[in-house]
């Protein structure tokens, strides 16, 4: 998916907080959760979502959310991630 087109499905959807965000190769978070959903667009490299025992892999041009309060974790593949998340509070 192109970014305008994502930017614009945030507008539409409610999404109204939008953010950068970058991971260095193999970087990750540990589990945690958001007080909001999240709707996030892979820009480079690779993502991988850990959520309920699964594990999958987004690559770029990739788009996922996760609901508010959902517990995950999140792990930069080889050449790191580079995302665009709305914030829909």
């Amino acid at each position: 998916m192109e970014r305008a087109a994502f930017e614009a499905g945030l507008a539409r959807d409610g999404f109204g907080e939008t953010v950068e965000r970058s991971l260095a190769a193999g970087e990750a978070t540990p589990e945690h959760a958001h007080p909001f959903d999240a709707r996030l667009l892979i820009l480079a490299g690779e993502l991988v979502l850990e959520q309920g025992g699964a594990r999958r892999a987004y690559p770029a041009g990739a788009v996922f959310e996760v609901a508010r309060d959902a517990r995950h974790a999140e792990v930069a593949g080889a050449e790191g991630a580079r995302y665009v998340a709305g914030r829909r509070r």
